[in-house]
């Protein structure tokens, strides 16, 4: 298997691989940069041997831009074949496999790119079912909002938000990635070098800690899904295909030996199964030792929602140790969260009898 896939990305480099002088140029558009192209030149230089050491071309010049190996973000032209990842053509419409987001050069050089990425990371071949899942879970995750924000693509549709009469109640435009690397632009009146090639260079400097940065952001999300999400399917179904262990019904998951990334994965899980009953509590032990304590977390009923498919009883909330002992009748009780999501108990014996008596109120 390693062999294949050592094969396989030789050959695709060297069908990439036209270098002026042994050097691969990357071109991007100079001026006011943005975190999509950014990304899209750390991700080639950072990941991709083909374009290890390439020099950075920032320029709008179409002569310098046809003599450059590979071109993102500008020049008004994808072809993949071509190396060319621009987005900003009118005709352009074209979206990561099964989303509905148009791309901006990150998503391009992404889509393209990525399964590279991660097999080399996974040490498999491209078209693995690993590699394939990860792909995709990182394009959602990561990558889609940064295509979303450079294509003016808001979460939610306007229109419907101003006919409900919601409403922001703060404002979260400088909390985003696209934010961070927009801030590292220079201000309208900072000094700029009277010589153009030095005031280029100064901007130049700029991008490279922008794409730097937010590289850094990309790298983390990568090292997380290859190494902590991707191991932890094999827990969580290890949990679900033995959740009627607990419950006949199915609706307690117990994660015996400790905590993995699980939200994700039983979404899928469940996805994958005939209809039936919902998994709403996760057990699991605080840490990987014998006197743990033990944690009982409701099942959200979407993964980024603080709404819960069955919170912990009202009359649970917000107690702690012997005076929710009293209250829900379980020895052993440590605490329930006030809003009723997540609880605890000193064994995995009263974490478990907690999670069944929620299920009986």
């Amino acid at each position: 298997m390693f062999r294949t896939f050592a094969l396989k990305m030789a050959e695709n480099a060297a069908k990439r691989l036209k270098t002026d002088n042994g050097v691969v140029a990357i071109a991007t558009h100079n001026g006011h940069f943005h975190a999509d192209e950014a990304l899209a030149v750390h991700m080639l230089r950072t990941h991709i041997p083909t374009y290890s050491g390439a020099k950075l071309v920032r320029t709008r010049d179409p002569k310098l831009l046809e003599e450059c190996h590979t071109v993102v973000d500008v020049g008004g032209e994808y072809d993949a074949a071509r190396n060319r990842f621009d987005h900003h053509q009118r005709t352009f419409a074209t979206t990561f496999p099964g989303r509905e987001t148009k791309l901006s050069s990150a998503g391009l050089v992404y889509m393209h790119f990525g399964r590279e990425i991660i097999a080399r990371r996974l040490a498999q071949a491209e078209d693995s079912e690993q590699v394939g899942m990860v792909w995709r879970k990182i394009y959602e995750s990561f990558v889609e909002a940064l295509d979303a924000h450079d294509n003016g693509i808001n979460a939610y549709d306007s229109a419907a938000l101003a006919a409900a009469g919601v409403q922001k109640k703060f404002s979260d435009g400088g909390f985003t990635l696209g934010a961070m690397v927009g801030r590292l632009n220079g201000n309208w009146n900072d000094p700029t070098p009277e010589d153009p090639a030095a005031a280029q260079e100064a901007e130049d400097k700029r991008f490279t800690q922008a794409s730097q940065r937010i590289g850094e952001e990309f790298d983390r999300d990568l090292d997380y899904f290859t190494q902590a999400w991707l191991p932890a399917r094999e827990v969580v179904a290890e949990a679900f295909n033995g959740r009627q262990e607990f419950d006949s019904q199915g609706r307690i998951m117990v994660m015996k030996r400790q905590s993995a990334p699980w939200k994700d994965h039983l979404y899928t899980l469940e996805g994958e199964q005939p209809e039936g009953s919902q998994v709403l509590y996760v057990l699991y032990p605080e840490k990987p030792v014998p006197d743990a304590k033990w944690r009982i977390q409701c099942v959200p009923v979407a993964k980024d929602s603080f709404e819960s498919r069955k919170p912990l009883p009202e009359a649970w909330r917000g107690s702690r140790d012997e005076e929710l002992d009293g209250i829900s009748g379980v020895s052993g009780s440590v605490f329930v969260h006030a809003s009723g999501f997540i609880g605890g108990n000193k064994t995995f014996e009263g974490a478990l009898a907690m999670a069944k008596k929620a299920l009986e109120i």
